[in-house]
């Protein structure tokens, strides 16, 4: 059914709605037989939402609910009854019979359940009907305040009744149940939001200081009529907002940084997957507490080192209190003035590794290592500012690596490389106290330190103590690091290659290759944070790690050729493409971080053009690394126009043999196609003069390719494919060779991008078909092609310009492609085209009413079609959030901290 004919059946219900208004009356007024009762208040609750509001509050309705209420067997069905009645908000007439309502309610449910109940218990032990009544009271409370919460503060009594109901729904939130409490902490985060919009007003003197961080209390008398009411509201929900922090930080939520679990069985053990509901929780959790702690710093911490020093003396003691108790204080980082937060994190650190040493048991430790690492990790202003703190926090972190329980090392890890991204420059300089940096401290003890570490755990090591000598500023210091960084994989790497030099055979043993995969990858890691700085270590192995990339290349082949498309599929093969990888992703992460070294590329390219350019058109298809054609979009990115001589070759290599292996279907190999045209967008945009001398074959492949590229549902490849015709028509239009592009191409690219702009499946792109159309109609409007874009031989009629022609080739293009649209439909969208050229917003309204008026478009979601409206929706909203302090955690945002 449209929503059209639901409106029209509801209009005619209303009007008939008398007789049914009538019956249930009758019948909850004079019936006694319980189940016409209960028959009738489900056919009420159907109707409540919709039906005009004199049905319910100027008859006897509401009064026969609230007095059926009492009664078990309908206390869930009139419930559900009186929160559609809650939820309903037209204007302020009914103002008075609502504070009625909740008034006689509020007396009711005391005799139901007094408010000291604990509902934990009644939700866990009760039944099918008792747990639905708990839910439907969460619901009614939700619902109400949501639309009515201000008619309560008016008077003493009404105040006294919303105190209880919020009461009510703060003891309900603590029911273990996860659609009760996601119903309860929707509300309390919209509730705490408007209480802190009120104050964050930048309007009054406090909110101004507020924001900078700075806590001031009013003045009676200063501002008085502006801020008066404000603070009696504050002060009227002080008490309920105490009590909601402290169900914050009960049952605050797992954040995405914590790797280490309870188990069904009560195991600690390192998580497996993520839980996206959780995660979600989480942040609406960590905003309501930020909302919180601004409208209360004082009450927040106290409630946080009370609970902390019940940790510590055993009394409130369980692994989930110390979690929620931690992933509370660490997802308020940002939120507390700097004096407020040292004072309150001395204290919470100190606390935690007291707590480490004087608690016994593995698992315990491993809670508690988790919660300590995950703290420090949210607060690197504070280490920044407390050296003997980090480094203690630091050598604490190197002793959970000796860890063996599964999910310490790696969050050790982790929280090693995301502590030091943010106070590298500690680490280089001599702090009081010491007698050498901590690098270099660190350097001697590094073999010690990564002993019982797992590959991967060591390569993220090297990267954050890359990161760390990568603050070096002294060149003759921070090779000697580098140096002593790398000593343990370069001695391995040596003997390695000593090996092979004296028997090449050594290089098939499996071990060996994985030892030569290992060592890529930690020098890959070390190159990810060392940039530029990480050249004399790349130099020292390039030639070789070159030479055992040619030599297990030849391997795979020569195993493909013999074993067939199977033996691509071997484990000895796998192993050996993994090695030229790494190899191919180590040389493209060392240029692409490289800045600002223009000699670099001379001195690393022309060696890789047979090694791996050569070897990548002479293997076979299956043979072939992506990881080439995006190493050299990298390179040719980074060194731009200098590349143009060795764009031929680049050419001849990839471009043939890797378009024959991607238009079989749109489904094989799917890395190349989007590494492909990302390299063809490179070369388009920066080494544009090289496309211009292709022969007239080679550019239809490309142009081929690229239509080939834009009409794939796959989105990435699609976006890359449009880009990529963006960047050749603007480039094409400012070149000498303008007119026999366009006259060659020009209809055949308009039809192809109609094609995909009027295709549902292509919706994504949207943003680009109106860039690529907008494009092409103002060259035909402004006369940028010279010469006619009809064929001369074939069109009698001559047209007088090129413009007039494209109206009509569209015009007859859109009818035959829109068969149920009238020519005068299609003539008015044209001609709207041409007009509106020049003005992109109008232009692309003008596409998108187009399109949703069309029968494909108009029964679907066309959420795409409105992307761009939506990023600058995400942009305000993120803008709202960096002006509060706190909501956008500091690990986040991106600052070069200022730890120097």
């Amino acid at each position: 059914m449209t929503q059209q004919k639901i409106k029209e059946l509801k209009q005619s219900l209303n009007s008939e709605f008398q007789l049914i208004h009538e019956l249930c009356l009758y019948v909850l007024s004079a019936s006694q037989r319980a189940e016409l009762v209960r028959a009738t208040l489900s056919t009420l609750h159907a109707f409540l939402s919709w039906i005009p509001l004199g049905y319910i509050f100027e008859s006897m309705l509401l009064e026969l609910l609230l007095n059926f209420f009492p009664v078990t067997a309908y206390r869930n069905l009139t419930l559900q009854c009186l929160t559609e009645v809650a939820a309903l908000a037209f204007g302020e007439y009914y103002n008075k019979q609502y504070v009625k309502m909740y008034s006689i309610f509020m007396v009711q449910l005391q005799g139901i359940v007094p408010p000291s109940t604990n509902f934990l218990e009644a939700y866990a032990n009760g039944n099918n009907e008792e747990q639905a009544f708990i839910q439907n009271l969460a619901l009614f409370f939700t619902s109400f305040y949501k639309s009515h919460i201000r008619l309560l503060e008016s008077s003493q009594e009404s105040i006294n009744a919303l105190l209880m109901g919020l009461e009510y729904l703060i003891n309900i939130s603590y029911v273990d149940d996860t659609e009760v409490f996601k119903v309860c902490l929707d509300y309390w985060n919209s509730l705490v939001l408007a209480l802190f919009e009120a104050h964050h007003n930048l309007d009054n003197p406090a909110a101004t200081a507020n924001m900078m961080g700075v806590q001031i209390h009013i003045i009676p008398g200063l501002n008085d009529a502006h801020n008066s009411p404000l603070m009696q509201r504050r002060q009227l929900y002080a008490g309920p907002m105490s009590k909601l922090r402290l169900l914050m930080i009960c049952r605050m939520a797992k954040p995405e940084e914590v790797l280490i679990v309870e188990d069904e069985n009560g195991n600690i053990v390192r998580e497996t997957m993520k839980d996206n509901d959780v995660l979600v929780q989480y942040k609406i959790m960590r905003e309501t507490l930020i909302y919180l702690a601004h409208l209360d710093h004082e009450d927040t911490e106290k409630q946080m080192l009370k609970k902390l020093s019940q940790q510590l003396s055993g009394e409130d003691y369980t692994w989930n209190n110390l979690n929620t108790l931690c992933w509370a204080i660490g997802s308020i980082s940002g939120s507390m003035v700097e004096e407020q937060e040292n004072r309150f994190l001395v204290m919470v650190i100190r606390d935690l590794l007291n707590l480490c040493e004087i608690t016994k048991g593995k698992d315990n430790k491993a809670v508690i290592a988790s919660n300590i690492m995950y703290v420090v990790g949210q607060y690197p202003r504070f280490l920044r500012a407390h050296w003997k703190f980090l480094k203690t926090v630091v050598n604490k972190l190197f002793e959970f690596m000796h860890e063996i329980h599964p999910g310490v090392q790696d969050m050790a890890c982790d929280t090693f490389l995301k502590i030091v991204q943010k106070c590298k420059r500690k680490f280089v300089t001599v702090q009081v106290g010491e007698n050498e940096p901590f690098v270099s401290e660190l350097l001697t003890t590094l073999p010690t330190t990564i002993a019982d570490l797992e590959p991967h755990q060591i390569h993220s090591f090297y990267e954050s103590v890359g990161t760390m000598i990568q603050a070096e500023s002294d060149a003759i210091k921070r090779d000697e690091y580098l140096q002593r960084l790398m000593q343990l994989p370069n001695q391995k790497w040596a003997e390695i290659i000593g090996q092979a030099r004296q028997s090449v055979d050594f290089l098939k043993d499996p071990d060996v290759i994985r030892a030569v995969l290992n060592i890529l990858q930690t020098n890959t890691s070390a190159a990810t944070s060392l940039g530029t700085y990480f050249l004399p270590q790349i130099s020292l192995i390039f030639l070789d790690m070159l030479n055992v990339y040619r030599m297990y290349s030849e391997l795979i082949s020569t195993s493909i050729a013999q074993g067939g498309p199977y033996a691509s599929r071997t484990s000895i093969v796998k192993l050996l493409r993994s090695v030229k990888r790494e190899t191919l992703k180590l040389i493209e992460t060392f240029l692409d971080k490289a800045e600002g070294q223009p000699h670099i590329g001379k001195q690393f390219v022309p060696p890789m053009m047979d090694p791996v350019l050569g070897d990548y058109a002479r293997n076979l298809p299956d043979a072939r690394e992506s990881e080439v054609l995006s190493l050299f979009a990298t390179i040719i990115n980074k060194y731009k126009g200098s590349m143009i001589e060795d764009v031929p070759r680049i050419f001849e290599a990839v471009f043939q043999c890797t378009l024959e292996m991607i238009t079989k279907n749109f489904e094989d190999y799917p890395e190349h196609r989007l590494k492909f045209f990302s390299l063809l967008r490179a070369i388009a945009a920066n080494c544009f003069p090289a496309l211009i001398h292709l022969s007239s074959e080679q550019l239809k492949l490309v142009i081929d390719s690229i239509i080939w590229a834009f009409r794939h549902t796959e989105r990435n490849i699609a976006e890359t494919g449009l880009n990529l015709l963006i960047e050749m028509l603007k480039n094409f239009q400012a070149s000498e060779f303008c007119n026999q592009f366009f006259r060659t191409y020009f209809l055949t690219i308009e039809q192809e991008i109609f094609a995909v702009l009027t295709d549902t499946f292509h919706k994504p792109g949207f943003k680009l078909h109106v860039l690529v159309l907008q494009h092409l109609f103002c060259l035909v409007e402004s006369d940028g092609v010279t010469e006619p874009l009809w064929d001369v031989a074939t069109v009698p009629y001559p047209y007088p310009n090129n413009g007039l022609f494209i109206r009509e080739y569209t015009i007859k293009l859109l009818s035959s492609s829109f068969p149920n649209m009238t020519t005068t439909e299609v003539t008015q969208f044209v001609n709207g085209l041409f007009e509106s050229g020049q003005d992109l917003p109008l232009f692309k309204n003008h596409i998108r009413d187009f399109l949703v008026q069309s029968k494909e478009f108009s029964a679907q979601d066309n959420k795409d079609l409105y992307a761009d409206e939506a990023a600058v929706q995400r942009e305000k909203e993120r803008q709202r959030m960096l002006s509060i302090p706190g909501l956008i955690a500091p690990n986040e945002i991106q600052d070069e901290m200022l730890d120097s």
